[in-house]
C-alpha cells in the first residue's frame, strides 16, 4: 500500500481519512468490489461518508492508476486494486470475478498488428462458478 500512497502524493492528491479508508479496504481485496460494497464498508468506520465521496475517490484513484476500473459487470462498475497485467474469469450467474495471473497468448492477425500499436491487453473468460453450478446462492453480495 505504501507504493500506492506514494503514487497519490506524486499526483498531488490529498490523503483524507475517507480516501485512506477506501485504500485500506481495497488493499489486497480480491473481491473486485463495486462502489456500493466499498461504501458500505467505509461507512461503518466513517458514518458521515457519502456515496458521492466514495464514488469521486474511486474516480481519482482510477485516473491516477492506483486502481483499475473493471467494466465486466453490466449492472455496475467494479474495482481492482491489482494493477499489474492480468485477466479475469467471471461467473455469469453471481458475477463473481476471479483473477487469472497466467500468461494467455493470442496471435493478433498481421493486418491488425500493422494497423494498431497495442498498449495493453485484458482477456475475460466467462463461466459458472462451483457455488452457482451446485445450486448455491445466485446473487452476488453487493
Amino acid at each position: 500500500m505504501n507504493s500506492k500512497l506514494k503514487q497519490l502524493k506524486e499526483f498531488g492528491i490529498k490523503l483524507t481519512p475517507q480516501r485512506l479508508a477506501i485504500l485500506e479496504y481495497l488493499n489486497g481485496n480480491r473481491d473486485h468490489p463495486s462502489a456500493e460494497m466499498i461504501y458500505k464498508a467505509v461507512k461503518e468506520k466513517f458514518p458521515m461518508t457519502s456515496f458521492a465521496t466514495v464514488y469521486s475517490t474511486l474516480e481519482v484513484l482510477t485516473k491516477s492508476g492506483v486502481i483499475s476500473e473493471l467494466k465486466v459487470d453490466p449492472e455496475r462498475r467494479r474495482y481492482d486494486p491489482e494493477t499489474s497485467p492480468h485477466h479475469h474469469l467471471i461467473c455469469t450467474k453471481c458475477r463473481k470475478i476471479v483473477d487469472i495471473n497466467a500468461e494467455v497468448s493470442i496471435k493478433i492477425p498481421d493486418y491488425l498488428d500493422r494497423e494498431f500499436e497495442i498498449h495493453s491487453r485484458h482477456i475475460e473468460f466467462y463461466g459458472i462458478c462451483q457455488n452457482c453450478s451446485k445450486g448455491g446462492a445466485n446473487i452476488l453480495k453487493r
